[in-house]
């Protein structure tokens, strides 16, 4: 095997491992605060451990698992606090990055972001929720693409990689799919329109169930930590 093919087949499995781990964190098979322990990664992936130890590097670097001295990797769990704020930031970057797109767009960017739109109904239909995922992403990034401001397109990228522990479980639910799939078909309406205002509006209406779900989820927890507590006193 020549070098580049060995690095080649190094990248592959890294970036594979990266990817279902990431799958599994994003559809709520992992929770947040879930240990990712090497040894059980490596029976269930094989190769050798330096493959998930780069895969999760990959991981940390976009902000979905962190490491702990003497605990290792975990996936990324947030304060309710850290929640708001970073949804604070999301909402303020995608709001001006749709208020930048240039509208009516061009006939030819509209129907690249719907052929991904088909994409992603073509998915959801067939319950390939990676492919759900992998289409959601591309929509969105093709869409906020079209602000023309490469640093700002950036910067929304990173929010969403930031954000995919707290968008577990949403992209999962059939509901919120089907809610989903309503905003992104609206946003391609309003690319033909001339007003930016209600795109940018929706932009921002449309990521907050993340929010607001992952939000319970804090609640939820707290409060039986709360009653384990009382409990524990009363013993």
């Amino acid at each position: 095997m020549t070098e580049a093919r060995a690095d080649e087949d190094t990248t592959t499995l890294e970036e594979q491992i990266a990817r279902e781990i990431e799958e599994d964190i994003i559809f709520g098979r992992l929770e947040p605060g879930a240990r990712l322990r090497e040894e059980h990664l490596h029976q269930r992936f094989g190769g050798s451990r330096h493959f998930v130890r780069q895969a999760l590097v990959r991981l940390e670097r976009v902000g979905i698992v962190v490491r702990e001295r003497n605990k290792g990797a975990a996936v990324r769990s947030f304060s309710a606090e850290e929640v708001l704020q970073i949804y604070e930031v999301r909402e303020m970057l995608q709001r001006q990055a749709a208020l930048r797109i240039r509208l009516p767009a061009r006939p030819e960017d509209v129907a690249r972001i719907a052929a991904i739109h088909a994409e992603y109904e073509r998915c959801a239909d067939a319950g390939d929720l990676g492919g759900v995922h992998d289409a959601n992403d591309r929509f969105h990034t093709a869409l906020f693409g079209l602000c023309g401001n490469e640093y700002l397109l950036a910067l929304v990228k990173q929010y969403m990689d930031l954000t995919y522990a707290i968008r577990a479980k949403t992209l999962a639910d059939p509901a919120q799919l089907a809610v989903s799939r309503a905003h992104h078909a609206l946003m391609i309406e309003y690319l033909g329109g001339s007003d930016p205002w209600p795109l940018a509006e929706l932009c921002v209406h449309h990521v907050r169930p993340s929010k607001d779900v992952y939000l319970q989820r804090i609640a939820a927890r707290d409060a039986v930590a709360s009653r384990g507590r009382r409990r524990g006193q009363r013993a």
